[in-house]
């Protein structure tokens, strides 16, 4: 069950992203940001089995802000994908300050969901800080290495249209590794035993390894949409 989900989890995901690429533009993708930061850094508290790996949830929605920085290289430049960024850090601050502001109300006695509430974000600080600080420091450098594999091929080969496949994993691979180690250090050093430490990097990084893969049929797919918009235009 849980790897027809995962599985399931990513086909529904990054169709989404061409979704809201496809129906608003550069301004879904912004939206997109804001709804997969703070989505992936509730559901990155949950740890599951699946394909023979401990693992935390939450790595394909943050799969999915590399493949939004990606797009948004790709159509609207460098520019664009530090805005995205931008707005990924200040949600995620944002979202730190509300969140915590709940965990001082004194519910009724009537009430049932404040203890659930508590159990989850009461632990909520040091992840999001922890992925406020990964998240600002890798996807700039997503942003950095995908605009440096394009000029480098555009400088052999001449063509800037080429080799989109090479920018979107060579930049994306390497900012994966890097997001992969500090994240789960940062976050769970103390909390699991180093095995399980390492246990939910490798298999983190496997599935990023997958999810940096599969995003390439979505960019070309999201040229395809490009060009046929202009064409018809």
């Amino acid at each position: 069950m849980n790897e027809l989900l995962l599985i399931g989890s990513l086909i529904v995901t990054f169709s989404l992203v061409l979704v809201f690429f496809r129906l608003f533009g550069e301004t879904g993708l912004y939206c997109w940001t804001v709804l997969a930061t703070i989505a992936a850094n509730i559901e990155v508290l949950i740890v599951v089995n699946a394909f023979g790996m401990e693992q935390t949830l939450g790595n394909i929605l943050f799969a999915s802000t590399f493949l939004v920085t990606d797009l948004l290289s790709e159509f609207y430049g460098k520019e664009a994908s530090n805005k995205a960024v931008n707005i990924g850090i200040a949600c995620s601050l944002t979202f730190i300050v509300i969140s915590q502001s709940w965990l001082h109300y004194i519910p009724t006695e009537s009430d049932f969901a404040m203890p659930h509430i508590q159990a989850i974000f009461s632990n909520t600080p040091r992840l999001m800080l922890t992925s406020f600080v990964v998240y600002a420091i890798c996807q700039r450098f997503d942003v950095w290495a995908y605009h440096k594999w394009w000029a480098f091929t555009t400088k052999k080969c001449g063509d800037s249209s080429r080799f989109l496949w090479l920018r979107n994993n060579g930049s994306t691979l390497i900012s994966q590794l890097l997001n992969t180690l500090l994240f789960t250090f940062g976050a769970f050093a103390g909390t699991y035993p180093l095995p399980t430490l390492i246990s939910i990097a490798w298999s983190s990084y496997i599935i990023f390894i997958v999810t940096s893969l599969a995003d390439t049929p979505v960019m070309y797919l999201a040229r395809f949409m490009v060009n046929h918009k202009k064409e018809r235009a």
